[in-house]
């Protein structure tokens, strides 16, 4: 039996402040954008080419806004990663280079953590 992670819940104060961050500063596919009630609105964004997408609304969570810390994301070419986010207006850090990876940190308005690593040739 495949055992897949599709969806990872990421808390945050003001869902259409964080819709716009992750569309227009990460580069994330909005597929849902579902109001269930005046408690419940269900939002649901994709990185491009990811299996797993973030869940985020109003009702979903009972976790701080900011909790989520250590999300990663992994591309095949951290320079033009970085080249992408910041032509989006995202401030991002230089590219730490490390054995085990190259990354990117950044942050959501809220201070949910992101980072991004590109993994080196195995062998």
């Amino acid at each position: 039996m495949d055992w897949k992670l599709e969806l990872v819940a990421v808390p945050v104060t003001d869902v259409d402040r964080a819709i716009a961050f992750y569309v227009e500063k990460a580069g994330f596919v909005l597929d849902h954008d579902h109001r269930v009630s005046d408690e419940l609105r269900f939002v649901q964004l994709t990185p491009r080419g990811s299996a797993c997408s973030i869940a985020l609304g109003t009702g979903l969570l009972s976790t701080p806004p900011g909790s989520a810390q250590g999300l990663q994301l992994v591309v095949p070419d951290i320079e033009a990663a970085r080249d992408e986010l910041v032509s989006r207006g995202l401030d991002v850090g230089e590219i730490d280079r490390q054995p085990w990876g190259a990354f990117l940190y950044f942050t959501d308005p809220d201070g949910n953590g992101w980072a991004v690593q590109e993994i080196p040739p195995r062998g």
